[in-house]
């Protein structure tokens, strides 16, 4: 399989062509989790793998509860449905304790400060109170616990929401406040482990296939060897194949879709298409076929996606009446190309609910 087709059979997996899911919630369910320290660009990001959902549609199902935002899978937000969020943190928490250990040992938060710190917040925010970052800071001093550095209060925050104590609670205004877990889901899921490596090998490798056990094991931040575990575990949900050489796995039944050329997608950074993998080389094949060097290792703007393939970047400014999207195409665009980005930049406008204004560079 030629190295575009990978990408192109990325995009079906993903939802990104066709798609037909009706909620965010399912979004997140299938994609297992969605990651999410950019708030806004995250739901854009959910919302292409829908048949049109509004950014208002989707706050509403974060702000219910339907999905969750916390810490979980590697030291970064994640969107993670409310019926997964146990099983995850049950699995993936352990790791990112140990990837955060010198981070705790720096802001001298240590487990007994950990263990005063949660309780504080459980207090604060018993009885269905939900509460802004500012004000569990004072709670947290109020109880002599010194959160003057900010850095070691999103530390004792992060390590409440990895223990299963707190996550995301619904936005006051423009503002993220926290909840109790138990309390936004009160009846928790819980998987054995071995069933819970195998349910998140099948949701990624579904998803992101083809994709290798090194792929995985990033995304999830599980170890290697529990990597393999997982894939050993789920391989009759996957089929398996040789590219290059190298081992991928991806769903046992592919969607047969056929791809409209151009596809074009304006994702944003950090989106799953590209980040939900360690090996992203394969999206660079175009631009290294046109002599330009793709910088695909490390992703951190929006991406310009074409056919799978990314070609440049983009922008987005909401002014007062419009949203503004700016492309920049490394390369060339033909005329089909550029209309596809047109069409794809008013759609965004419709999912922030204001007509779009192109500034082509």
């Amino acid at each position: 399989m030629p190295q575009p087709d990978i990408t192109r059979q990325r995009l079906i997996n993903q939802g990104l062509v066709k798609p037909a899911l009706k909620t965010a919630s399912a979004v997140v369910a299938t994609l297992g989790a969605v990651q999410a320290q950019d708030y806004a660009a995250s739901k854009w990001g959910i919302a292409q793998r829908t048949a049109g959902l509004t950014d208002a549609r989707i706050e509403r199902e974060i702000d219910d509860g339907s999905i969750v935002r916390t810490h979980i899978l590697r030291p970064t937000w994640h969107f993670v449905a409310a019926a997964d969020i146990h099983w995850m943190l049950a699995l993936t928490a352990p790791r990112v304790h140990a990837a955060n250990a010198h981070w705790y040992r720096w802001l001298e938060v240590d487990d007994a400060v950990a263990r005063r710190g949660r309780a504080v917040l459980t207090k604060a925010l018993s009885d269905g109170k939900q509460l802004t970052r500012a004000e569990l800071a004072r709670a947290l001093t109020k109880a002599n616990i010194q959160v003057t550095n900010s850095m070691r209060l999103a530390c004792i925050v992060m390590r409440a929401e990895l223990d299963g104590a707190i996550c995301n609670g619904a936005r006051r205004g423009k503002q993220f406040t926290y909840a109790l877990l138990e309390e936004r889901v009160p009846k928790p899921v819980v998987l054995e482990r071995d069933a819970a490596l195998c349910e998140m090998a099948r949701r990624y490798f579904t998803t992101r296939g083809p994709a290798t056990v090194e792929d995985f094991a990033w995304w999830s931040g599980l170890t290697k060897a529990d990597a393999k575990r997982a894939v050993e575990a789920a391989a009759t949900h996957l089929l398996h194949v040789s590219i290059d050489g190298r081992s991928y796995w991806g769903p046992a039944a592919e969607r047969a879709v056929r791809i409209a050329s151009p596809a074009v997608h304006l994702l944003p950074n950090f989106d799953e298409f590209f980040v939900g993998l360690k090996d992203r080389s394969a999206f660079g094949a175009r631009l290294e076929a046109a002599g330009v060097k793709a910088k695909t290792r490390v992703l951190s703007g929006h991406a310009l996606v074409v056919n799978g393939q990314i070609v440049g970047g983009w922008k987005r400014i909401l002014a007062t009446r419009t949203v503004i999207v700016e492309p920049k195409p490394l390369i060339r665009l033909d005329e089909a190309e550029r209309r596809a980005v047109d069409a794809a930049a008013r759609k965004l406008g419709r999912f922030v609910g204001s007509p779009v204004e192109m500034l082509w560079s």
